[in-house]
């Protein structure tokens, strides 16, 4: 069984893999969302680069993606359906480009987590004015 912090982990590798290419603007804000969000103030940093290869080896198995997606349902609370829900969000557009792919994958999410669509809307336009660039 996955815990909250897996489960939150394995949206930002699923979000930043959807492209084939985690960049490192995807690398560094998936450190600093561990760093800095209250909801990981017990999680162990150091654990992070060994729980993301876990997870992104767990992501390749057959019906990977079912099983991660099970555990993120058993391990998320709905409050933090909406926080994994952020962490897609912010790891979507860390790297400035929001790809076709990285869209599938957060629709997906808001689906598979059963985020409300404005409450979804509400969570992405939130994002959108983080990176917003003058």
């Amino acid at each position: 069984m996955a815990t909250h912090h897996d489960s939150l982990i394995a949206i930002m590798v699923l979000v930043s893999a959807a492209d084939n290419d985690i960049a490192d603007q995807e690398l560094k804000k998936m450190a600093d969302v561990v760093r800095s969000w209250p909801v990981f103030n017990t999680f162990e940093i150091e654990t992070l680069p060994e729980t993301a290869r876990r997870i992104a080896t767990a992501l390749e198995a057959e019906d990977g993606l079912e099983l991660l997606f099970g555990d993120m349902q058993s391990a998320l609370s709905s409050q933090l359906c909406e926080t994994g829900y952020a962490l897609a969000c912010e790891m979507a557009a860390a790297d400035g480009v929001l790809t076709d792919e990285e869209m599938q994958v957060l629709e997906l999410v808001r689906h598979r987590l059963d985020i409300d669509r404005l409450i979804a809307a509400g969570i992405e336009r939130g994002a959108r004015a983080r990176y917003a660039v003058a």
